[in-house]
């Protein structure tokens, strides 16, 4: 499966629906199987760090395809995966809110980031809510 530019914008509008029906302002953003972007929306007051870490969350999941609130209990002190979020100049953000995209045959076909709410957990939550309103799992 191909992740292509209409789905990428679909997930980035059911990101920002579920941070909506929430009461949060989130930025969500889809990166492609090689960590391109593909798209990215910001709500209004949405705040400005998203911009940023939104695209960087889903890159980080593609690229080491792995859920981000997942890489942050390997990545802490003493875990296997310590200095990680030093890693690719920075660019790996190890809290919630990006998730691997992948097809049916469960190939890691991008990733999705979404950022802004005040507990990464409510960025999760509406990462995982794209994904379940999506074809990707």
């Amino acid at each position: 499966m191909h992740l292509d530019l209409a789905t990428a914008q679909r997930l980035c509008a059911a990101a920002i629906g579920a941070a909506a029906e929430r009461g949060l302002r989130v930025s969500a953003a889809v990166v492609d199987a090689g960590g391109n972007l593909l798209a990215f929306a910001r709500m209004d007051g949405a705040e400005i760090a998203g911009t940023v870490l939104a695209p960087d969350k889903a890159y980080t999941a593609v690229a080491n395809r792995a859920a981000t609130h997942e890489l942050a209990i390997a990545a802490a002190p003493g875990g296997p995966l310590c200095g990680l979020h030093a890693a690719a100049q920075g660019r790996f953000v190890i809290f919630g809110g990006g998730l691997p995209l992948r097809g049916p045959d469960g190939t890691v076909i991008g990733g999705l980031g979404v950022s802004g709410a005040a507990d990464p957990a409510d960025d999760v939550a509406c990462a995982e809510a794209a994904v379940r309103s999506s074809s990707c799992s």
